[in-house]
């Protein structure tokens, strides 16, 4: 099991740039898939963007395709949310995840979840 906290959040403007890490601890990092998903305020959790093991593959959210980009660094046993040109409906919690395996827009399959991070965009 990997334990995983995020940081980089906070207040960015539209149109500006944000960086999200998530630093995971534990064994057998590189067999994990990871995801980014987001909760805004009265929403459900929704997908944002996933990653496989090694970085080979990556599935995005319409809502962020072209603006987000997912990676990792298994060295650092991190992986990363590049947010571009952010809007204000992007802003909410944002939280990273650990499937064992699996790296779909499934949030039930993930196995491990950071605390979250939150994001504000302002106009």
């Amino acid at each position: 099991q990997v334990q995983l906290v995020e940081s980089g959040g906070g207040l960015v403007q539209t149109g500006g740039s944000l960086r999200l890490s998530c630093a995971a601890s534990g064994r057998a990092f590189n067999r994990y898939g990871m995801g980014w998903f987001r909760r805004a305020h009265g929403k459900e959790r929704e997908f944002v963007a996933s990653i496989d093991w090694n970085g080979g593959d990556t599935y995005y959210a319409d809502s962020v395709k072209g603006r987000f980009t997912i990676s990792r660094d298994n060295t650092k046993n991190t992986v990363y949310l590049q947010m571009n040109n952010p809007q204000p409906e992007d802003t909410a919690i944002y939280y990273c995840a650990a499937g064992l395996m699996y790296y779909g827009r499934n949030p039930n399959t993930y196995n491990a979840w950071g605390q979250g991070t939150q994001v504000t965009v302002s106009s």
